[in-house]
């Protein structure tokens, strides 16, 4: 057995036993594969054992595994911030984007969209300078903001807690996003992203739907 497909197997038994822990149903959880700085012959092996969510965080890198992996069942996730003049580039080559970070860019994205494109707002749940987002204040007026727009679907909710966080500070903030989304008003329940590598199995018992994983994949555990 590869490295990779221990790797994978460990990640579903993880995913399952967290769902099990809250009564959830393993289905309602999408595992994504974040393909940043991996190989494709990485990727390829991932894609062999039947995972189809990929992501990448940057517009050039994407296109690039687009062009390598052409299969038509790939759903792509842009996870990154996205420039005002790279909108144009992607926006028409993905299923999802999770990382609408502030007004602007929603009316550019708009603009070039040629069908509806899934979105998640993205919440700087834990008020870090150095992170992208909107404050867990101003979500609300965002989403409100978005009904204008035809083709920007908000599915949901993302956030990213803090690399050095402990796991209780962990589980406050995806907990947090939990109750915004909740809180938001919306017709539908909306969806969170949250939960990468270290901290998905608590981001599952707190609510995640959409888990981003990148080296739990394809690196041995420390």
């Amino acid at each position: 057995m590869t490295m990779i497909k221990s790797n994978a197997e460990q990640i579903v038994t993880r995913i399952q036993q967290s769902c099990d822990k809250v009564s959830r149903d393993v289905q309602e959880v999408c595992p994504i594969i974040v393909t940043k700085n991996r190989t494709n012959e990485e990727i390829q092996e991932v894609y062999s054992l039947g995972f189809r969510h990929f992501a990448e965080n940057r517009v050039e890198k994407l296109l690039e595994r687009q062009s390598a992996f052409p299969q038509e069942d790939i759903v792509w996730h842009l996870i990154g911030p996205l420039q005002k003049r790279k909108v144009k580039q992607i926006v028409n080559r993905i299923q999802y984007f999770h990382a609408i970070d502030r007004l602007s860019i929603m009316e550019e994205i708009e603009k070039r969209l040629n069908s509806p494109l899934k979105c998640f707002l993205e919440v700087n749940v834990s008020g870090e300078e150095s992170k992208h987002g909107f404050t867990t204040k101003e979500v609300f007026e965002a989403f409100e903001v978005s009904k204008q727009y035809a083709n920007i679907d908000i599915i949901g909710l993302m956030t990213m807690a803090p690399f050095d966080a402990s796991e209780e500070e962990i589980r406050q903030y995806f907990h947090e996003l939990k109750e915004i989304s909740e809180n938001i008003n919306s017709e539908k329940p909306l969806q969170l992203s949250m939960g990468m590598s270290q901290d998905y199995p608590i981001a599952i018992e707190e609510g995640a739907h959409f888990i981003r994983i990148g080296t739990a994949w394809f690196e041995e555990e420390e």
